[in-house]
């Protein structure tokens, strides 16, 4: 596992131009290309700004490097950086490698996430374009927040990216990421209230859309995407239960 440590040197009273540039342009990109951000810090004058990314090997970086280079985003990144003038005075990297396995000093992390299958009245499907992932369309959902049962975050999830309150019904597919570590629980629901609205840094565009093996492909531009629809659309809901131990406290089920 290799790690890049890349520390800027801000200009005073840059910071927040800087971390929206960095939110809206350089994490993004990193992302989509395969690198995975361990995380991001400043100091307390607010004036120097490091953060550490993790790759499998400096072959990994140098692919990431340069599919970034040649990409989109990278050329307006370019372009928006010039018309923000001088953000810092000056950028550097180093490289590191682990002295151990991750798993020596922590217990293994999985990411967990919840999405959902919302349907409206007339059978039309809630979909999102998150500003992460711009080149397609998909199923709502986000990041479960400590504490927070699946069912309460894939709510408290869609109504943050899109302004509508839905009703979950059950479970309807469990995807793993084998690249990112991410796993992904996949709930059926319908729009329960609220008008449809996007979110600021996360959403947009928020719609319902009517749905057909025809134009599926013209939304969902991601396979892996795709099948977590298809299974919703086509599958049973298997059993959900949330629920506390010691004493047993069964918080939630659902069921069809």
């Amino acid at each position: 596992m290799l790690f890049r440590r890349k520390t800027y040197k801000l200009h005073p009273g840059k910071r927040t131009e800087f971390d929206r540039f960095f939110h809206t342009y350089l994490y993004p990109n990193q992302i989509k290309h395969g690198a995975r951000l361990v995380g991001r810090w400043v100091n307390e004058a607010e004036d120097e700004v490091f953060a550490i990314w993790q790759y499998d090997s400096m072959e990994h970086y140098e692919k990431i490097e340069q599919e970034i280079r040649s990409s989109e985003l990278h050329q307006q990144a370019q372009g928006i950086r010039t018309s923000l003038g001088a953000l810092y005075s000056e950028s550097k990297q180093d490289f590191w490698t682990s002295t151990a396995e991750p798993e020596t000093y922590h217990p293994p992390k999985h990411i967990v996430a919840v999405s959902g299958y919302i349907t409206n009245e007339t059978g039309e499907v809630l979909l999102v374009r998150n500003l992460h992932r711009s080149d397609t369309m998909e199923l709502p959902g986000g990041m479960v927040e400590e504490g927070e049962s699946l069912e309460e975050a894939v709510i408290r999830e869609i109504f943050e990216e899109t302004g509508i309150t839905v009703k979950v019904f059950g479970v309807t597919g469990v995807y793993q990421n084998m690249t990112s570590g991410g796993i992904c629980v996949m709930f059926r629901g319908e729009y329960a209230s609220g008008q449809l609205q996007t979110a600021e840094g996360e959403t947009t565009e928020a719609a319902f859309a009517q749905i057909t093996e025809e134009n599926l492909e013209d939304y969902i531009t991601r396979p892996h995407l795709r099948v977590r629809l298809l299974d919703a659309r086509n599958s049973r809901c298997v059993p959900y239960e949330a629920f506390r131990v010691r004493p047993y406290d069964l918080i939630r089920r659902l069921e069809e």
